[in-house]
């Protein structure tokens, strides 16, 4: 037995000068290696805690899959109309099971997260309507849906009218304000979960449910939607758990599972949920058309993988969080703060910072990690936009994958990772990049080092 021990740690020792090898061969240096290994030695139980949530979501989506009698005549898809589509319907069943909803909307014609957020708003509001957005600005693309800038399509040119109530200086949801905006026109409220591009905290999911209780006990009527993108799997709970009445999110986002290579969802309130439908196809037509093609057996493997993908993305943006951290960056959250989605953003306070970063991320792509990305004018967006994205699937953010708009504070925003060893090898390489570039200096990150090593004697 003692001789086994001391074969298997021989052998774990070689492994280590093997990963340390190989590290090196793909541009690591020694010095950002060995400050990687320093920052993984804190992280032993934040990671437990996150296979533990993961270890329960994963039950919680099997469970729902076994409920709904999922068969591999489930993996087939249609084509044309669409009309009796097993696997498309059960999938739908599976979802609410999961999000504990009545309905739900899974379709690939749903091409985005925008796309279900236009849907599910346009859908469920009429002309005369107001909408509130009790958490401060929405993200960038969802301006020229409402019609906060100009657009064509937009709410606005439809009649309907927004108003949103800025969060309070620590990040608070200004509950006087709110209760000030709520009026009789007010049909829609918008709660999303997420920083999108601002440096304010992303919402729990109890947080969020203390908003909709409060709307709720002045406003039982008005329809609270969740923008969910980025927060799935995180908690052992969703929104639609604490009063939301939909539920949006994107499939190329955490609960496809990197697999799915389009789509979005809608979950909630049998109504609402049909409304969407009727918009997304045709009124008197509804969820009962649109062919799943031959995605459906991706979009089953994918929400099967999600939790444990979420799983690595969140490791990855803890890690990245502590790394950057202790180089006296800002980062949201901070290294030791609770996750309530996958997203880590890191202010660098100047365009180089941010550029360097994304660079260092393309460049660990296992799909085009020859090229450069670039800032350019991204159609939705009030500047230019880098963007690093090597995916499997186009514009895929559970993959590996950073952005940021050029303009203060220059914050980038780090998300994704199919696996955790991919998302440390693609932050350490951001870093990498970032000491070449001179944006962070050897003696910096020998200060964070040695930082680290009075905090774990």
């Amino acid at each position: 037995m003692r001789r086994s021990f001391i074969l298997w740690k021989g052998a774990a020792g070689g492994m280590e000068d093997l990963i340390r090898k190989q590290y090196k061969e793909m541009g690591i240096g020694e010095d950002v290696y060995s400050y990687g290994e320093a920052v993984c030695g804190l992280l032993s139980g934040r990671f437990a805690a996150i296979d533990s949530v993961a270890e329960y979501n994963q039950l919680k989506v099997l469970a729902a899959m076994q409920k709904n009698q999922v068969g591999e005549a489930c993996l087939t898809g249609t084509t044309g109309y669409g009309y009796n589509d097993l696997g498309r319907d059960t999938l739908e069943r599976a979802y609410a099971d999961i999000f504990h909803t009545e309905d739900c909307l899974v379709r690939p014609q749903i091409t985005c997260g925008t796309h279900a957020l236009a849907l599910a708003l346009m859908s469920n509001l009429r002309p005369g309507d107001e909408l509130l957005s009790p958490v401060g600005k929405p993200y960038d693309t969802l301006e020229e849906v409402i019609g906060i800038r100009p657009s064509r399509g937009s709410l606005a040119e439809y009649g309907i009218t927004y108003r949103q109530v800025e969060l309070k200086q620590d990040g608070s949801f200004d509950y006087e304000g709110i209760e000030e905006a709520l009026n009789e026109r007010t049909r829609l409220v918008t709660i999303q979960r997420s920083k999108g591009y601002q440096t304010r905290p992303t919402f729990s999911v109890a947080q969020i449910g203390e908003l909709i209780s409060f709307i709720k006990e002045r406003r039982p009527d008005v329809i609270c939607m969740v923008d969910n993108c980025y927060g799935e799997f995180v908690e052992t709970i969703e929104p639609s758990d604490v009063g939301a009445d939909m539920v949006v999110g994107s499939l190329i986002k955490n609960p496809g599972g990197g697999l799915a290579p389009i789509g979005g969802y809608i979950a909630g309130k049998r109504t609402c949920v049909e409304n969407a439908a009727y918009r997304l196809t045709s009124p008197g037509l509804g969820k009962e058309v649109g062919a799943s093609l031959g995605v459906l057996g991706q979009f089953y493997q994918g929400l099967f993988l999600a939790p444990t993908v979420t799983a690595s993305a969140l490791k990855g943006a803890v890690f990245a969080a502590n790394l950057y951290e202790n180089l006296g960056f800002a980062v949201i959250p901070n290294g030791w703060e609770d996750r309530h989605d996958i997203i880590q953003a890191v202010t660098f306070g100047t365009p180089e910072g941010v550029t360097s970063f994304c660079e260092g991320i393309q460049a660990a792509a296992p799909v085009d990690s020859h090229v450069t990305p670039e800032p350019w004018d991204m159609p939705g967006y009030d500047a230019p936009v880098i963007m690093a994205a090597g995916a499997f699937v186009s514009g895929s953010s559970i993959e590996l994958s950073a952005d940021g708009p050029i303009k203060p504070p220059f914050a980038v925003y780090f998300q994704g990772g199919l696996t955790w060893q991919h998302a440390r090898f693609g932050i350490m390489k951001s870093l990498q990049f970032l000491l070449n570039k001179g944006v962070i200096s050897g003696q910096e990150l020998e200060k964070a080092k040695e930082k680290i090593r009075k905090t774990t004697k």
